[in-house]
Order: structure tokens, then C-alpha cells, then sequence
């Protein structure tokens, strides 16, 4: 009889098994496990309601504008719809709340034009002789439109704004604008601003608080190297009160180096950079500036403040570029890795399109891409019209190549699919066009080329497109796609994983089953 109630654990000890008794409600006479009230869970329940003086509908104001909802007393938080930020905030405005312990929170379902929304909280407290008692209810939030103090103002007058960001970049071409302007779009740095204005060289950001500048100008120092100057009017005082307004104006100047520019290092910088160069490419901008020799592989790094102090420029841009024929590619003697781009070290035998019968042989950092029988991008050092009194002197004694490649060039690829829609497409600021500098504004022909060139840089380049959203195109069809790759290599393309599809509300619910969000 012992052994029937004893088992053998797997140490060869014997355990005397243990029996789990019941008792009966003292309300409704039902068995259940003890605890401490003596009491089931449905009686605990109809004689305890530990949500009695909690709140169960609150009313919150909403900005339709700016999208931010009130804090009281006057501060403005952006929240989008069924986000954590706006759970938080929903339970931050419930009172009485810390007289019980929150287990949950979660939304409820709502039509997102009903004004309303819904959490359900899961809250726990003590009730008879330390017995818990858990209980779920509903809060109703009823949403009230309230415009913010600066939409109001803006409303009031669109013209109105209390901080201004000029950014420009004295380039001749906008391309690094048209990846400044994704990454904007990619972080939401310009949500608050109340106008943007594109100018000649640049681009005019408005805003109707101070402390809202203050972060876009800090987030442009994380994207780009930038300095700027910050300058106030005064608009108005009130004596009495000793009340001073003012309208604040940044100056923010991005460095002129652009990704692909030719350098020519003043002595000071080379030294001060191991003797890089003098003849440098400058492979990448973002906070830094990443420069490469082409004929050594060998890498340095400048940030804001490194590259404010000396201020040199490009000697040739990317306007300058000259298309060549490679007729020969020798094995690589040398291979890097810059910021997680390979390189390697070649000799090409190459000629200009416009002179073949000249061949040169030059070093090249494309070695890993180029083949015989390609075409390449590159500058002419000797034929290039250069304004560098640094370059001047070293091409007199001889000491530069005759050319240096840039990049693989894809024309002929290009032409097959002439016309065809890309697979991807991008979303752009809502800008105003500038039209006060009568016929000096922007040039549209010119930024349309301007941008198609941008279009190809994302696609030749994996690196360039990692921090930016690029979006499905609605008129691509699989079929240009998979007749492109039956002809070969081809030029370079996004891949389809990359893409993310854009969320469409249909009004008339016309659409339903089409509207979702892939990534």
C-alpha cells in the first residue's frame, strides 16, 4: 500500500506524492482551490469591483495639422495612430491609476474617423484577507480637434514662422540634395516645419517654434558635414512686461565635396594624413567625408570640423566626367575594403571615345568590376580645364596620371530599357518653386536630368540606398524585369526585397483587400 503511494524519482529516492484539496465557496457552495477570502473568483467579482473610482472616458485633443495630441498644460506630443507613444500617452492622462497595479494595456479596434479610441487595461489589487483579484475593463478616449499653437498661427498667417533654415551647397548640380532630402523624409526630421521653399542653390525650411530648428540643424550635422551661423530680429516688445520677439535665421552651408569629386590635397592635408594623395576621390558623404587614392588604396577620413579648417575644394566634379573604353584589364595586385565597399587594384589599358587612337595605361581602383570591353567614366588630368594652383604645379613636373577612372559606366545596358518604367520610385518634400528671382530659379529641364542621374546612382550603388526608403512603382511590370535578364549583365537594378509598398486609404472602400503595408 506504501508503494502505491510513493513514486521513485530518478535519484532512487522515494517522494510521497501530494494531494491537492478543495473547499467550497462560502457564497455559492462551488469547489475550488483555497485562498485566502474563501471565496470563487465570480463571487470575488460581483461583491468587489476594484475598478470602482477609475476613470473609464477621458477626453484628449488632437491637432489635425501636426498630428500631435495636448499634454497638459501646453505641451504637444506626436503620436501616430495604434502606436506604443500613443498607449503611453493614453495611460499617462488616467488618474487615480496607481491605486492599483497595471498588468496590460492594449488597443481596442476602432474606425480611425470615429474619434474614438479604445484601451483595454488589465489591472490587478488586493482585496479580502490578501487574496488578488485581477479584472480587465475598457477606457473610451473621445478625440477633440484642437489645432496647436503654431498651426494656429500658421493658419492664421501662412507667412508667419518664428525660425528659418537656409541650407544651401555651392555645387552645380542638386544631386546631393535629392539624397538629403530622402533622408528627411526616411527620419521625418521636417514634419514640423509649417512651409518649405526650394531656392536657387538650396533649400528654405520654415518653422514656427525655435526649439523645432534647433533639431533639424541638429540633425543635419548627423547626415552631412555642415556649419552654420544663427542670426535673430526683433520683431516686437512689450515694454511692460519685458517681452522680447524675435525671428531666428540659421545659415547652413553643406561642404561643396561631393561623392565622386576629385581632390587635390594641399600639402598640409596630405601630411597631416600620412601623404595621402595629393590626387584623391571622394567615395562617400555622410557626417565624414571618405576619400580614397585610387592608385594606393588607401583611405582617411575628415569630419566638419577636420574639413572647415582647411576648406579645400574639388579640383574636377562630376559635370567633368569623360567617357573611356576599356580594352584591357590586368589581374588585381592589391584589394581594400572602405566602408564596407571592395576595391581592387588594376592597370587598364583605356582610350577616350573621342580618341581612340590614343591608349593609355593607367592605375584604377575598379579592378573588381571591370572587364575588356566596358565602358568607365573618368577625368582627364592633362585636358581637364582645372583651377587649382595645387594640381597646376604638380601636372608641370609630371608627378599625376594621365587619367583616373571614377566609374563603370552603363549606357549601352541603358538604351535597351529606354522607356521603361523602373521598379521603384521615391517620395519628395511638398516644396514650394522660388519664382522671386525672376528666370534665376530652378532650371526644371536640368533638375529632371539631375535627378534621373541620382535615380542611377541609387541603383549602382548598394551603399547609397541603405539609409533611404525606396517605394514599389505602381506601373512596373515583372515581365520588363525578366526579359532584361534573359540579354545578359545588364546594368545595375534595385532588388525587388528592397522595396517597401505604399499604404493607400481608399475613400469609398472601393480598394479593400489592395490597401496593405509589405515591406
Amino acid at each position: 500500500m506504501m508503494s502505491a503511494l510513493m513514486d521513485q524519482d530518478s535519484s532512487g529516492m522515494f517522494k510521497v506524492q501530494q494531494t491537492i484539496g478543495s473547499v467550497v465557496c462560502c457564497k455559492c457552495g462551488v469547489p475550488m482551490p483555497p485562498n485566502a477570502a474563501n471565496m470563487c473568483v465570480n463571487c470575488l467579482r460581483s461583491e468587489f469591483d476594484i475598478t470602482e473610482g477609475l476613470q473609464k472616458s477621458i477626453q484628449i485633443f488632437y491637432c489635425p495639422e501636426c498630428g500631435c495630441y495636448l499634454q497638459p498644460p501646453k505641451t504637444w506630443i506626436k503620436a501616430q495612430w495604434e502606436s506604443r507613444d500613443l498607449l503611453s500617452f493614453c495611460i499617462k492622462r488616467l488618474k487615480n491609476l496607481n491605486k492599483v497595479r497595471l498588468k496590460n494595456a492594449e488597443f481596442v479596434w476602432t474606425e480611425p474617423h470615429s474619434k474614438r479610441i479604445k484601451v483595454k487595461l488589465t489591472v490587478q489589487a488586493e482585496v479580502l484577507n490578501g487574496a488578488v483579484l485581477e479584472q480587465s475593463y475598457p477606457v473610451e478616449y473621445t478625440v477633440r480637434d484642437n489645432l496647436c499653437e503654431s498651426c494656429s498661427r500658421f493658419q492664421a498667417n501662412p507667412d508667419q514662422w518664428v525660425a528659418s533654415v537656409q541650407l544651401r551647397q555651392h555645387v552645380s548640380h542638386r544631386r546631393s540634395f535629392f539624397y538629403l532630402e530622402q533622408l528627411i523624409l526616411r527620419h521625418d526630421a521636417a514634419s514640423r516645419a509649417v512651409r518649405i521653399k526650394q531656392v536657387h542653390q538650396g533649400i528654405d525650411f520654415f518653422f514656427g517654434n525655435k526649439s523645432h530648428a534647433d533639431s533639424f540643424v541638429e540633425f543635419l550635422s548627423k547626415v552631412v558635414p555642415i556649419e552654420y551661423r544663427q542670426d535673430k530680429q526683433l520683431v516686437s516688445h512689450d515694454v511692460k512686461s519685458s517681452l522680447y520677439n524675435y525671428k531666428y535665421t540659421y545659415s547652413v552651408k553643406i561642404c561643396p565635396i561631393c561623392r565622386e569629386d576629385l581632390i587635390c590635397l594641399p600639402s598640409k592635408v596630405s601630411s597631416s594624413l600620412g601623404n595621402l594623395g595629393p590626387l584623391v576621390v571622394c567615395t562617400k558623404v555622410s557626417d565624414r567625408i571618405t576619400l580614397l587614392d585610387p592608385r594606393t588604396l588607401r583611405c582617411a577620413f575628415l569630419d566638419a570640423s577636420q574639413y572647415w579648417r582647411s576648406g579645400f575644394r574639388s579640383a574636377l566634379t562630376s559635370r567633368q566626367l569623360v567617357k573611356y573604353s576599356v580594352f584591357y584589364v590586368e589581374p588585381p595586385v592589391g584589394e581594400a575594403t572602405v566602408g564596407g565597399q571592395k576595391y581592387a587594384l588594376s592597370y587598364v589599358l583605356i582610350a577616350r571615345e573621342s580618341d581612340i587612337g590614343k591608349m593609355l595605361t593607367v592605375q584604377t581602383h575598379l579592378g573588381h568590376i571591370l572587364k575588356t570591353g566596358d565602358q568607365a567614366l573618368g577625368y582627364d588630368i592633362y585636358g581637364a580645364n582645372v583651377n587649382d594652383d595645387e594640381m597646376d604645379e604638380y601636372r608641370l613636373h609630371g608627378r599625376l596620371p594621365e587619367a583616373i577612372l571614377i566609374k563603370k559606366c552603363y549606357d549601352k545596358e541603358r538604351e535597351r530599357k529606354k522607356g521603361k518604367p523602373r521598379a521603384f520610385t521615391t517620395k519628395k518634400l511638398p516644396m514650394e518653386m522660388d519664382e522671386s528671382r525672376g528666370g534665376r530659379g530652378v532650371d526644371p529641364g536640368k533638375m529632371e536630368n539631375e535627378y534621373e542621374e541620382f535615380l542611377r546612382d541609387l541603383e549602382e550603388n548598394p551603399e547609397l540606398r541603405f539609409n533611404i526608403s525606396l517605394y514599389k512603382n505602381k506601373n512596373y511590370q515583372e515581365s520588363d524585369e525578366t526579359a532584361s535578364m534573359t540579354d545578359g549583365e545588364g546594368a545595375p537594378t534595385v532588388p525587388i526585397e528592397e522595396l517597401l509598398a505604399e499604404l493607400e486609404l481608399s475613400e469609398e472602400g472601393e480598394g479593400d483587400g489592395e490597401d496593405d503595408m509589405d515591406e
